[in-house]
């Protein structure tokens, strides 16, 4: 059980990491990471959010009907969000909470949330969910912190707002735009692929992607005149 339980936390920060394994939370990845400070402060909103709503689910799923599960579903998680919501309107940076403005809202709809209630904490008792809802918190956190900090490194020399190189003046543009992000999370995506490779070949076993992310899976290259 100990062993189980541990499972179901660490799978969140890399094997099954939301953001970099997963490809969920696009929209927030790519908006609110221009700073290292924007992406720890979505993603600590975002585990609160997912420790709560994995509770709650897992107590209620046995008494709830599963033709209206998933509005049920949604009513926890929005309840969750309005705590958040006003907790960081009360005491967390006004800058900060302008900056996340409308995604602390739309955490009600992030698919790792729902996901994660539907998957997960439905079926599984309160300690395995609320593990689970902190792991995948904690590893969609550290992935939008550190997209933020590349992103905000390289556009002026700063990370979480100090300034490391005070000789950069002007700001590089492409990765503080959504280009930039796509490009520096493509990167990162590609460098956990390499570790996971070389992880495989160092066991002696077959490296095998995620079904969906990789060459078999995808029919591109067959269309008639490419």
């Amino acid at each position: 059980m100990k062993n189980t339980c541990w499972g179901d936390f660490v799978k969140g920060i890399w094997k099954e990491n939301p953001v970099l394994v997963l490809l969920l939370g696009t929209c927030p990845t790519l908006a609110l990471t221009g700073s290292a400070a924007n992406g720890a402060g979505m993603g600590a909103a975002t585990t609160f959010v997912l420790i709560g709503s994995n509770a709650v689910i897992s107590l209620i799923s046995g008494i709830t009907p599963k033709k209206i599960r998933i509005p049920v579903y949604i009513v926890v998680i929005a309840a969750f969000v309005t705590v958040v919501d006003l907790l960081m309107q009360a005491y967390a940076p006004p800058a900060l909470y302008a900056a996340l403005g409308i995604f602390i809202p739309l955490i009600v709809v992030n698919c790792i949330v729902l996901g994660r209630a539907e998957a997960f904490a439905s079926k599984h008792g309160l300690l395995r969910s609320v593990l689970d809802g902190a792991g995948m918190g904690l590893g969609f956190t550290v992935a939008l912190t550190l997209i933020g900090i590349i992103r905000e490194f390289l556009c002026g020399g700063s990370v979480f707002g100090i300034k490391l190189i005070p000789g950069w003046e002007t700001e590089f543009l492409l990765p503080g735009a959504a280009p930039g992000a796509f490009i520096i999370v493509g990167v990162i995506l590609a460098v956990k692929s390499y570790c996971n490779r070389r992880a495989a070949v160092k066991a002696g076993k077959l490296y095998v992607p995620p079904r969906g992310l990789d060459c078999r899976n995808c029919r591109i290259c067959r269309i008639p005149g490419e």
